[in-house]
């Protein structure tokens, strides 16, 4: 009979699952900080866009 590989489609497909490993050098950040900071740029960009239209 064939031996049954375990590895699945994202091992087929060359994906790699980085979520794997840890790295101790990255840098923290919670979500709430990363929602801030989207919205944030959201508001600078919209008052840039109010003062120079395109």
């Amino acid at each position: 009979m064939a031996k049954k590989k375990d590895g699945g489609f994202q091992s087929q497909a060359g994906l790699v699952r980085y979520f794997d490993t840890k790295n101790d050098k990255a840098p923290k950040v919670s979500p709430k900080a990363v929602i801030g900071i989207a919205l944030g740029m959201c508001i600078v960009i919209l008052i840039l866009q109010a003062f120079y239209p395109m």
